[in-house]
């Protein structure tokens, strides 16, 4: 009763600790919602105080150069106007003019070295403030504990992937942005000041709608902060989409889920598409007003200023300087709005992250006692007392209900158990990732909470099932068993290699020991990467080691003699052994045995076979299974005993329709397998007509939401798209064997049949990706230039969506024609100033005003709609390329996602923020540009006709400003590409460590990715600092130019007006439409480094959606089968793409007749899983030939192929969805395979029905990253149940019951019996003995050729190498690779 209580206070505790860290992560998410503007200096240290208030002061002196600006334009306009009254001379006017343009030539240079070195500081700040950031995230989350990384909903690595986007932001927002908003804050403040000093009862009344018009923008700007918010949630979905897709494209392959991934995908963006627009709504929303404030002001204020002068109050001079100071102010004003948007998602990223690492920081799991305690040694005596213990992520399931261990010091204790049983949960709290509800662990009498952590993980060693390698080479991840793992030298580790086997694999690895692994160990087979771990271990030597399945992929011998070696390596030495292979636990052993979170029995060995066997009495077979009755001829005798134990398990499946009887006689007929045909059958569907043979689920691969593109991409486009002219990217044309050239050729030869001409809108991109090469000599990424990459809109854009970007561009002309048309009356609305007849100047200046209004309406619609309308199309083209780039990453074969520069963050970084910033360029960029640009051809012809030789004296300052402007922008894309690459490296180091923080946290590795990531940051730091030199010096000079050039114009003008050849009305027009013209493409040169920003991130981007389309070799065929019949394998020869020196298959052989069941064995690294991987057609052979029915598999239709062959992989991934839709896989929603009572048939089939029926959620449980925890078997029997739940014709079983407990892998034989009595074909790689006796057929394989074939007892019989394998005596064993 007591226990019962405890049991119950413990889950109680359990529940609230697991609410409170649900309330803390949406804590995290609520409080970004309210935030002020200082968020953006979240992350200023003190270091950063000196390079800020520079900036400052540096921005606020080139804020006072404009209106100090307006002050010489009043004076200049002044002297013309005076001049055209006849009040002073052509002399005069020219002497003092000259005069005003001297000072304005130093005002040029003073405002280009302000300038050049306010915005190299800014850049600077930005990047302080990323390495600040990055800094704070990294060590903050360096410290949590397992269970808040177990409770992020996203998964760990969305996470990760949004946090890098976020930072992204920040430095972006802190940069430029930042330093231009204070700049343009400044003249407006200034400005305003002016035109108070002048005259500030007429600014008063110029200025009368602003406080309506901030209070308008403030209203606006809350407005927008939900849909920011909302958007960034939706965007993390579709990265956690993008990032599990990717990371699974064997599953996703395997099980044809390209179309369903792209889908999930594609929703996700379209929702994040519809926040987005109602945040460009409320922008252009904010762009129009302003518009109408800015040039609407003019009505009231040239109606008082006319006034002002009549009434001889102020004079001409002082009313122009006032209204150019106002027209500054708001010019100004105006400017600061579009460096707004940049802010507020600066500000939400930069609140985002504080939360984040403050919510960190405070939120650490608290302790009863701080352990601090670090013992000179550590014996190895480990007990644990009454220990309770939940995981976070599923409270409600006790891991251990109030358990007791003890292990002494220098012996081995065994852990045996069923999948589940929590056996996997004591190495977890022996390492303190977790820490106990309930109870006590000591260590050499110490408690476990005392204990410094640091000491107590030097001190245990934990080697997990999967095993963790990081991208470094061999001798690397070896090494990193030590702390002083920089200082080891080769010889040192020699034992550690022997001890786990690796001299054979060391010897056959291109570069040895100094092989790159590849991310996550891929270069590796699970069995090597077991050994690298065993070896790493060894190296490590603590006193305490824990085993968790660590030797389950290896074969028997290499397992028996890997297991004899640690014996002796381990021997005096405490060590825990959890296992499912109870011949490794010999009679003198001491064995926990474990059932749902309990000890049900514990003892030696020995005594537990002499004794009762209590809770495992009604069991066929006691889960403690001596070595000599595996070798026993009396097995088979104990399989027949376990017959009604069968029957029960498959009739739970054949009896889960009500029509299972009909259809049983239906396939006895047929030949299909009684429990699948017992299935609810698949409905039919319009796309089913494609499929020639019905006994094919034909709904298998097609998209079964096929307009998710329609809306967005015209089909005829969609069809023209599906070509490039690129190559497969992973084309073996570099072999090195002779022998084997003229098959490589042959492969070659196929992609470019395969591969068209693509549209004449790529042909430049593609000469650019292909002169990548080239410029990778000099250390330099290609760059696409900004017309190719804007060529790719019209492409991607349905009509309807053409017609709406036309009307964009209709909407721009008409606001670009808005400014010279205003130029004009402005120009006019001077002239009314020297006008003699005073009613007659109030009449003329009435009329212009009024005339001003109307240009204020017409333009303020225009502006409204060109920033909306191309941004509405700017989401349509990323959404559209986003979505083609996903298509076509999925589509390339499994060998491009080896390549290193297509790794998983690069990839969601590429689709997340790469993608949001190239969005810029047609939403934002653009549209100024074509304005500016339409403005200024509209200026100039106008100027030219009213006075063509000043037009071509100010434009001969044109060459000067493009030459520096061009220099600007490509140094500033240079190094901003530069400092893309910098980020990405520093991205690439946090993936990694987070991504396997378990691993880093057990090899206490903390202080050596913390190093490592300091470094790449500081590099980062380093190349920011010299594009913020280099851009600045670049950015004085081009805006410097503006300011020599109005000085040019003013003094070449005064030189006409002196002569009389023009009259001073035309000379003031041109004036002021040149000025007007200068003013806004100067605007353009503060957006160059944003432009280069985008362009670099949208290179990338499109090199993805340009990215070969159905041209590899999954693509060569078109023959649907309808079953895989006889299956052939004649002199197969294959090599991975990335370690083409090693063949891993030489000649191989292999005749595989229709529903036979066949055991495929050998030693790890043999080449049996490259076989399920080459009959998946995952890699294309190097040579030799493979048929199904007698037709090459190079000429089958390959979606069809995999949706009647299934396969069960060694290392099951799962999704981050409910168990329901984990087993249903990519089956259309519609299919009733797809159904419940079918899901529940095949989850009763692979022996876990039972447990996800005892969930809460049941089959809804969420589960996958971010979800429900599962142990390695459960997750593996929910991945054989998605492999039944198909109905295969051929079951592939790639090691599929290792992690499963003995009585469920005997479940999972009996249903492979039933499999093989009905007809279907199974294929098992399996080390396990009992595995290949039902299989009956085996293939014994060695270095990639088959040694031995034949029936199981027959080959065993023969004592050759399967023999060996199996334990034999007599036969030298040869290490495997």
């Amino acid at each position: 009763m007591d226990n019962e209580k405890a049991q119950e206070s413990s889950a109680m505790e359990s529940h609230t600790h697991w609410i409170e860290k649900r309330e803390e992560h949406e804590e995290e998410e609520n409080q970004v919602r309210d935030v002020s503007w200082l968020a953006l200096l979240n992350f200023m240290q003190r270091s950063h105080a000196i390079i800020f208030v520079l900036a400052i002061l540096l921005s606020v002196a080139s804020g006072v150069m404009i209106p100090a600006l307006a002050i010489f334009l009043g004076k200049v306009f002044d002297l013309f106007t005076t001049f055209g009254a006849g009040e002073i001379s052509g002399s005069d006017l020219l002497r003092k003019v000259s005069k005003y343009g001297l000072e304005l030539t130093g005002l040029g240079c003073a405002s280009g070295a302000l300038n050049a070195i306010f915005f190299g500081l800014w850049v600077f700040f930005g990047e302080l403030q990323a390495k600040s950031v990055r800094a704070k995230l990294f060590d903050a989350m360096l410290t949590k504990d397992l269970d808040w990384y177990d409770m992020r909903k996203a998964g760990i690595e969305t996470l990760i992937s949004r946090q890098q986007t976020q930072i992204r932001e920040l430095q972006l927002s802190t940069s430029q942005p930042i330093g231009f908003a204070l700049q343009y804050i400044v003249t407006t403040l200034v400005a305003l000041g002016l035109a108070f000093y002048y005259s500030w009862s007429l600014t008063f009344v110029t200025l009368a709608t602003v406080p309506i018009a901030a209070l308008f923008f403030a209203w606006i700007s809350k407005q927008m902060e939900p849909s920011i918010a909302a958007q960034n949630e939706e965007l993390t979905r579709a990265s956690k989409i993008a990032t599990n897709a990717i990371s699974a494209i064997d599953t996703v392959k395997c099980f044809n889920g390209q179309d369903h991934e792209r889908w999930q995908y594609t929703r996700s963006i379209r929702k994040a598409a519809t926040h987005y627009l109602s945040e460009a709504r409320a922008n252009a929303v904010q762009v129009g007003f302003t518009r109408f404030i800015t040039i609407g002001m003019f009505v009231q204020g040239f109606w008082f200023g006319s006034h002002l002068v009549n009434t001889d109050k102020k004079n001409p001079g002082e009313i122009l300087t006032a209204f150019w100071a106002c027209l500054m102010a708001m010019q100004s004003y105006e400017q600061i709005v579009p460096q707004i948007v940049i802010l507020m998602k600066g500000r939400v990223a930069a609140a985002t992250l504080k939360t984040m690492i403050v919510n960190m920081e405070n939120g650490r799991t608290i302790t009863k006692m701080v352990g601090r305690k670090s013992p000179s040694r550590c014996d190895g005596d480990v007990e644990v007392c009454n220990v309770s213990f939940a995981y976070p992520s599923r409270p409600e399931q006790p891991a251990l209900k109030n358990t007791s261990f003890l292990f002494p010091a220098g012996e081995t204790t065994f852990i045996v158990g069923t999948s589940g049983s929590g056996k996997s949960t004591l190495g977890n709290l022996l390492l303190r990732f977790y820490d106990a509800k309930t109870g006590d662990i000591f260590v050499d009498g110490h408690p476990l909470q005392t204990l410094d952590t640091t000491w107590l993980r030097d001190n245990v060693t934990l080697v997990q099932q999967q095993s963790v390698l990081f991208n470094e080479t061999l001798f690397k991840n070896i090494t990193f068993g030590r702390k002083d793992h920089s200082t080891i030298r080769r010889d040192e580790m020699k034992r550690s290699i022997e001890t786990a086997l690796l001299q054979h694999t060391i010897k056959e690895m291109p570069k040895g020991l100094d092989t790159l692994v590849g991310s996550g160990g891929s270069a590796l087979s699970g069995g090597q990467k077991q050994r690298v771990a065993i070896a790493r271990a060894h190296l490590r030597n603590t006193p305490i080691l824990i085993l968790d399945e660590a030797t389950s992929a290896l074969d028997h011998v290499s397992k028996s003699i890997v297991m004899e070696n640690i014996r002796k390596w381990r021997n005096g030495k405490t060590t825990i052994i959890i296992t499912h292979d109870m011949s490794q636990v010999e009679d003198g052993d001491f064995a926990y045995v474990m059932e749902e979170g309990a000890i049900v029995q514990q003892g030696y060995r020995g005594n537990l076979e002499k004794d009762d066997p209590g809770p495992f009495k009604k069991k066929p077979v006691s889960v403690i299974y001596p070595p000599s009755a595996m070798k026993s001829p009396t097995m088979d005798s104990a399989y027949h005993n376990e017959s009604n134990f069968r029957e029960r398990a498959v009739s739970s499946w054949v009896k889960a329709t009500e029509d299972a009887t009909h259809k049983r006689h239906k396939s006895r007929k047929s030949g299909l397998p009684t429990f699948l045909e017992s299935l609810p059958e698949l409905p039919k569907s319009p796309r089913s007509s494609r499929m020639t043979l019905p006994p094919v689920p034909p709904a298998a691969f097609p998209l079964h939401r096929s307009s998710y593109h329609s809306s967005i991409i015209d089909k005829d486009q969609q069809r023209g798209w599906q070509k490039s002219r690129i190559q497969d990217p992973n084309e073996l044309a570099e072999q090195q064997f002779a022998s084997l050239a003229e098959a490589v050729r042959h492969q070659g030869h196929i992609s470019r049949d395969r591969t068209s001409t693509h549209s004449r809108q790529w042909s430049s991109f593609s000469e650019g990706l292909n002169a990548t090469k080239r410029k990778r000599k000099t250390g330099d990424r290609y760059v696409a230039p900004i017309k190719d990459i804007l060529a790719t809109i019209w492409p991607r854009l349905s009509w309807r969506y053409r017609c709406v970007l036309l009307l964009g561009f209709v909407a721009a002309t008409v606001h670009a024609a808005a400014t010279p048309v205003f130029s004009f009356i402005f120009a006019k609305l001077l002239a009314t100033f020297y006008l003699a007849d005073r009613s007659q100047r109030s009449h003329q200046a009435l009329v212009w005003s009024l005339s001003v209004l109307g240009i204020a309406g017409m333009d303020s619609a225009a502006a409204y709609s060109m920033h909306y309308l191309l941004e509405f199309c700017g989401r349509a083209w990323i959404d559209s390329l986003r979505a083609e780039a996903f298509k076509r990453i999925l589509d390339q074969p499994r060998a491009w996602f080896d390549d290193d520069k297509n790794n998983l963050a690069g990839l969601t970084e590429c689709l997340d923020r790469n993608a949001e910033e190239m969005r810029n360029l047609l939403g934002r960029f653009a549209g100024f540009v074509y304005v500016a640009a339409v403005m200024a051809s509209m200026a100039i012809i106008w100027s030219m006709a009213l006075s063509w030789k000043l037009t071509l004296v100010g434009l001969a300052a044109g060459p000067y400003i493009y030459a520096v402007t061009r220099a600007f922008e490509s140094v500033s894309g240079r190094w901003e590409n530069k400092s893309n690459e910098a980020g990405t490296s520093t991205n690439t180091i946090f993936t990694e460590t987070f991504s396997n923080i378990r691993t880093v946290r057990a090899l206490t590795l903390e202080s050596h990715f913390h190093t490592k990531y300091t470094k790449a940051i500081s590099s980062a730091l380093t190349v920011g600092l010299k594009r913020s030199t280099y851009s600045g010096l670049f950015f004085g000079l081009s805006d410097s130019g503006v300011i020599f050039a109005t000085a040019l114009i003013f003094y070449y003008g005064a030189v006409l007006a002196s002569h009389k050849t023009h009259s001073t009305n035309d000379i003031m027009t041109v004036f002021t439409m040149l000025l007007f013209s200068i003013s806004n493409a100067n605007a353009i040169i503060a957006f160059v480094p944003q432009i280069n920003s985008s362009r670099a991130t949208a290179t990338r981007l499109l090199r993805l959606a340009h990215l070969p389309y159905k041209s590899s070799h999954e693509y060569t065929g078109h023959i649907r089968l309808s079953d895989p019949g006889t299956i052939t394998l004649k002199n197969i020869t294959f090599a991975y793409p990335t370690r083409r020196t090693h063949l891993i298959l030489r000649s191989f052989s292999l005749h595989l007749p229709p529903g036979t069941t066949t055991a495929l064995v050998g030693s790890s690294g043999s080449g049996k899983s490259t076989i399920a991987s080459l009959l998946l057609a995952l890699h294309p052979r190097l040579s030799g030939h493979i048929t199904l029915q007698s037709q090459p598999l190079t000429t089958l239709h390959i979606p069809t192929l995999r949706s009647f062959i299934a396969i069960v992989p060694q290392t099951p991934t799962l999704f981050p969805a409910t168990i329901r839709e984990n087993i249903a896989y990519a089956l259309p929603e519609s299919s009733r395979l797809a159904s419940l009572p079918s899901v529940r048939a095949a989850a009763r089939a692979a022996r876990i029905d039972a447990f996800v029926t005892s969930l809460p959620q049941g089959y809804e449980t969420i589960i996958g990253p971010g979800g429900t925890g599962l142990s390695g078997g459960q997750a593996q029997r929910i991945a054989i149940a998605r492999a039944l739940v198909r109905r295969p014709k051929l079951l592939i079983l790639d090691e599929a019951t290792s992690g499963l407990d003995p009585e469920t892998a005997r479940g999972v034989r009996d249903t492979i019996k039933e499999l093989k009595e009905l007809g279907v074909g199974v294929l098992s790689i399996t080390h396990d003995k009992e595995m290949m006796r039902v299989c009956g057929d085996v293939v014994v394989m060695k270095e990639g050729r088959i040694v031995e074939e034949g029936r199981f007892d027959e080959v065993r019989g023969q004592r050759g190498e399967l023999w060996r394998l199996l334990g034999g005596e007599g036969g030298q064993v040869v290490v495997g690779g």
